[in-house]
């Protein structure tokens, strides 16, 4: 497993839809190993390809918060949401590609997601709390989106500026 760089807003990459996976292979296994090892070291609890400069649409995640039980990655291949509560939850979301910042995002509380599993076969799975806004956060990073998107333009704007800064004073470095 390597450990691989997180983008960071603003970057192109993470703007663009990313491509469907044909089939599970070896390079998207390693693929796999590799973010939930990225995602575990920064800490997070969710990791998308595109965040790592990959545009498939495959995603890690882990909302086990508690550091006694057993870690409970998943990741999924191609996921989809087929349906979401009309009951809603807002949860303060961050993102690994723009650490420090958080907000208020407003969401189904209840998903079901179908995806492809690393050992081929279709998954469906109903989550909720954490795990379901996890899951739509990292669905919205394959489609380009970022939770900053869900936020007035003076806010979105504001965070990007920040952004722009950090990155800025971390090239100097």
């Amino acid at each position: 497993m390597t450990l691989r760089s997180i983008l960071l807003h603003p970057d192109p990459r993470l703007k663009k839809p990313c491509d469907y996976v044909a089939r599970i292979t070896p390079e998207i296994e390693t693929l796999a190993a590799d973010m939930l090892a990225t995602m575990y070291d920064a800490p997070g609890v969710g990791l998308a390809a595109p965040q790592i400069g990959v545009l498939s649409r495959l995603f890690v995640m882990d909302c086990e918060k508690d550091p006694e039980a057993e870690p409970k990655p998943l990741v999924m291949v191609n996921p989809e949401i087929d349906w979401g509560s009309e009951a809603l939850n807002t949860y303060e979301e961050g993102c690994l590609s723009i650490p420090d910042h958080y907000a208020d995002v407003t969401r189904p509380a209840e998903v079901r997601v179908r995806w492809l599993g690393l050992d081929g076969k279709t998954h469906e799975r109903e989550f909720d709390g954490l795990w379901a806004t996890c899951a739509q956060h990292e669905i919205d990073h394959l489609d380009g989106r970022l939770f900053i998107d869900y936020l007035s333009p003076m806010k979105r704007q504001m965070i990007t500026r920040k952004m722009v800064k950090l990155k800025r004073d971390r090239a100097r470095a």
